[in-house]
């Protein structure tokens, strides 16, 4: 075990926290707010503290998968704590527990919240709450690849360990050059999200923290109301940029960067993942047509909540705890599907149904045929035995976090409704369930062991499950 490297990279991520820490503090200076000063002191202390921890470089320069495992498992925890002090020192969200949950959701882009009253928070404060859904959605740890000079091959341990999908690759040789064509592609369309819904009439404000909720398909909203205030058209435009970072990133490197429509819309994960958007939003606006006020209305609503769900964005503009019970079962299925693996979205991933579903008939077609031999194709490429074996495996992981959650957090005492769909809500990044945790609901009301719980899934949902449960394997802090 290669401890060096680990306190290292920790080090190298508190010091980056703290630049991004000046962020809200410069947002504070434009509005007068004195909150401001703690997020300034707090980016000022994590550069020392980091500077301090890094000042001696790494004699011994490689790590493998382990390292890579515990260093982002680790390095979001550490994220998530230090970047609640502020909403704690401020006061404005004065217990630890709530903070910490607040702040796991923010990184994790669950969007999940135990406010009731958002439009309480400072602006600095509401711009710090959506900017981490910006931070944790393309990854911290691949920003970091983006931006330092951390070269070598065992880099592909951080990206494989915070990555979403079940199979993680560059998108050219070397891989802080993919990592830079990721975030700028990241930047680069959330810089047109913004610049849209100004010219629609959206504040400036309101549009940048929107765009960072949407990029990182995270869902935090900065009025109570989440989008339900903002007009058609610009609920609209949200919507589609949901669904646009749904998109495996992949999508857009053969789109923009290679120029090459074909291979771009020849992605089988994309086109099902449309697919899916398509008949879900058919199915509800025929299923819930009379609650509504009137076809645009029925449109608009039941895409963008599909579009929100399915993202894992969390955003809301009606409270679908009151649709049909057509309706919201097909928003909880959206809930386990998710979005495209290499998207900023969560959930299982359209990627790993895909290859569920061809495993599926492939062992079908065994029994008929005991000799033929069957491989599976995605995108015309052949899909290894050993990642069709690991989406098997990483569906059993998933289950008994889901299962030994919803059992836990049951101490409560609240319905199975409430307490089913808060751990779908967390685990896949979503943000609100139903019931008591639904679009007008939060999570306030449970129980300080059961955010804890909760916070989990959060993390191991965005981690996909491994480098979380990795920390509690007997063998992981052993030297040999």
């Amino acid at each position: 075990m290669n401890f060096a490297s680990i306190i290292y990279i920790l080090g190298k991520l508190i010091e980056l926290e703290g630049v991004l820490f000046l962020a809200p503090a410069f947002v504070s200076l434009f509005y007068r707010e004195k909150q401001g000063f703690v997020y300034f002191i707090i980016a000022v202390l994590c550069i020392i503290i980091g500077r301090i921890i890094t000042i001696k470089k790494l004699e011994k320069k490689t790590y493998y998968a382990k390292e890579g495992f515990i260093s982002v498992a680790m390095g979001w925890i550490i994220m998530s704590v230090v970047g609640c002090l502020p909403f704690v020192i401020t006061g404005e969200i004065p217990y630890f527990t709530d903070a910490f949950f607040e702040t796991v959701s923010g990184f994790t882009t669950t969007g999940s919240s135990i406010l009731s009253d958002v439009e309480s928070l400072s602006h600095c404060s509401l711009f710090w709450r959506s900017f981490t859904h910006w931070i944790g959605g393309m990854g911290v740890f691949v920003f970091m690849l983006a931006i330092l000079p951390m070269t070598g091959a065992h880099n592909m341990h951080l990206m494989r360990s915070e990555s979403p999908g079940p199979d993680v690759g560059k998108l050219v040789p070397k891989l802080g050059e993919s990592a830079k064509i990721l975030y700028t592609l990241y930047f680069g369309i959330t810089v047109q999200q913004i610049f849209i819904l100004i010219i629609t009439g959206m504040p400036v404000f309101d549009a940048v923290t929107l765009s960072f909720g949407t990029a990182g398909t995270g869902g935090f909203g900065i009025k109570n109301s989440s989008i339900a205030d903002y007009t058609y058209l610009q609920q609209l435009i949200i919507t589609i940029f949901m669904v646009l970072f749904g998109i495996n990133f992949n999508f857009y490197f053969f789109l923009i960067i290679r120029k090459s429509i074909k291979s771009a819309f020849k992605m089988d994960e994309v086109r099902t993942y449309l697919g899916i958007v398509a008949i879900a939003t058919a199915a509800i606006m025929i299923n819930a047509w009379k609650i509504f006020d009137s076809p645009a209305d029925a449109f608009i609503k039941s895409f963008f909540q599909v579009g929100s769900i399915i993202t894992t964005t969390g955003f809301s503009t009606a409270d679908f705890n009151t649709w049909p019970s057509f309706s919201k079962t097909i928003l909880v299925l959206l809930m386990f599907v998710g979005a495209c693996a290499g998207s900023t979205g969560g959930g299982f991933k359209v990627s790993r149904i895909l290859i569920l579903i061809k495993s599926y008939f492939r062992e079908l077609r065994h029994f008929i045929h005991p000799r033929l031999v069957k491989n599976i194709y995605i995108d015309k490429r052949r899909i290894k035995d050993e990642t069709v074996t690991g989406v098997k495996v990483y569906l059993v992981s998933y289950v008994l976090i889901l299962i030994t959650s919803v059992i836990l957090i049951s101490l409560d005492g609240f319905d199975f409704e409430t307490n089913f769909t808060a751990v779908m809500a967390t685990l896949n990044n979503i943000g609100p369930g139903l019931s008591v945790v639904g679009p007008t609901g939060n999570y306030d009301s449970f129980s300080v062991f059961s955010k804890y719980v909760l916070s989990f899934d959060m993390l191991a949902g965005r981690l996909e499950l491994y480098p979380l449960l990795i920390l509690f394997a007997p063998g992981t802090w052993r030297r040999r």
